[in-house]
């Protein structure tokens, strides 16, 4: 990732001094689809193959991309595109897709101690040089598949997801990690991927566990240390629903 340095004048309590610190980068990236303009990312400017295959699919607009070509900050999908393609602006700047998400189809099963993985994965050193940034994990067959981290919380989903899509990895089969809060545009996201269970760190919300529902999409939140709530679908979390079964009377 592309990481700046910049000066700015420290204050804590009644001490002033000078510092120099490292910044992440923001950009904005253009995305084009089977020739036609689509939208404008505001990203961070690396992977950007990943982001936009990943926006492409995450959105609902395709299952696979044909192929991504890079020009700059231009990126071009080729797609077979499956739906209207109705934009709404986001608050970051760029366009989400408007519609329902996907239903998600899988059979996998996960467990306590593979969520805890998932969740210690998430952390990078990009993180902790910065501040500046989220990240999101991917884990197939239980093992780290890639990491991504960006400005926005979105493009790093995108990132992990289009890895995925331009590799031939069975997203069916993975779990995806993320820092940020998972409302309902963000568990749209995994659910149009076709990702059955999601692990964040931080808090979801009452349309995105009701996204998560409806999608039958697994929801764990609140995942830190050796807490995690599992809002949707806990049937997917084996040895936890082997234990609410045996303590019932």
């Amino acid at each position: 990732m592309e990481i700046v340095c910049r000066s700015g004048i420290q204050v804590t309590g009644e001490d002033v001094c000078a510092v120099r610190d490292d910044l992440i980068v923001e950009d904005r990236i253009r995305l084009f689809l089977n020739g036609e303009y689509l939208t404008t990312l505001v990203a961070s400017p690396d992977r950007l193959d990943d982001l936009a295959a990943g926006f492409i699919i995450c959105e609902g607009l395709a299952d696979r991309v044909a192929s991504v070509n890079v020009s700059g900050k231009d990126v071009y999908v080729t797609a077979p595109v499956g739906r209207d393609i109705r934009l709404e602006v986001e608050s970051s700047g760029g366009y989400r897709v408007l519609g329902e998400p996907r239903k998600v189809t899988s059979s996998i099963t996960t467990t306590a101690e593979t969520i805890r993985a998932v969740t210690a994965a998430i952390e990078s050193d990009t993180w902790r040089r910065t501040g500046g940034v989220h990240c999101s994990v991917l884990f197939c067959g239980g093992k780290l598949a890639t990491r991504a981290c960006d400005v926005g919380r979105h493009n790093t989903v995108d990132k992990v997801v289009g890895y995925a899509a331009l590799r031939g990895l069975d997203r069916s089969t993975c779990i995806l990690g993320c820092t940020g809060r998972q409302p309902a545009g963000m568990v749209a996201k995994a659910a149009n991927a076709g990702i059955p269970i999601v692990v964040s760190r931080a808090a979801s919300t009452d349309r995105g566990i009701l996204t998560a529902e409806r999608a039958g999409l697994t929801l764990v939140c609140f995942s830190r240390g050796e807490r995690f709530t599992i809002y949707t679908h806990p049937g997917r979390v084996s040895d936890v629903l082997a234990a609410i079964k045996k303590a019932q009377p």
